[in-house]
């Protein structure tokens, strides 16, 4: 699958672009303004700030890698829109505990529940990131009863291609969650 680093740059120059007088329609009947319900349909629909969203996903996590040497990666659309679709499916009550939507899983996920609506994508991935104290490379062990599977996976060699979404849940706090393609986290292996 390519990388579409392009599309934010592209949809800008063709959103920004003015179309010619002589090729513009004028509609001379008064609009009818919307209803407050399909204003709240479509505005739940609408992803405002995606792009920019997903720009912090992806350089956060491009950071991280960075730091160990390993190749960047590449956002992908249809990990996005699945990332988009189970972080909806929690919207509800963001403080479920975790379970996977399908038994045959196959992609890595990381999630983070903040309380408040002001935790950023930077937010999720410093605290996934964080973990890297608890990780041994030499002995490729977590310490005791701390996690670092969430750093692991970032950090995977293999990953290539990323997807995320962050919704503002019901009760007002932020569920966050990444899809990683190849997964990681393979017991037994190290992830760089």
């Amino acid at each position: 699958m390519r990388s579409h680093w392009l599309l934010p740059f592209l949809l800008l120059i063709s959103t920004s672009a003015n179309p010619s007088p002589s090729t513009a329609t004028i509609n001379k009947s008064p609009a009818k303004p919307p209803d407050n319900e399909t204003i709240y349909k479509i505005s739940k629909s609408l992803c405002w700030g995606c792009i920019a969203e997903s720009l912090q996903f992806l350089f956060a996590h491009n950071l991280v890698r960075a730091r160990h040497w390993e190749l960047p990666l590449a956002w992908d659309f249809q990990l996005e829109k699945y990332a988009r679709w189970w972080a909806h499916q929690r919207q509800a009550d963001c403080k479920l505990e975790h379970s996977f939507p399908e038994d045959d899983f196959k992609l890595g996920e990381n999630v983070f529940w903040g309380g408040g609506s002001a935790w950023t994508p930077n937010d999720a991935v410093s605290a996934w990131a964080e973990e890297e104290k608890y990780y041994t490379y030499a002995t490729n062990t977590c310490q005791d009863d701390q996690m670092c599977g969430h750093y692991t996976q970032i950090v995977w060699k293999s990953t290539q291609r990323l997807g995320c979404a962050r919704v503002v849940c019901d009760d007002g706090d932020v569920f966050m969650t990444c899809n990683y393609d190849p997964p990681g986290n393979y017991v037994g292996e190290r992830p760089y």
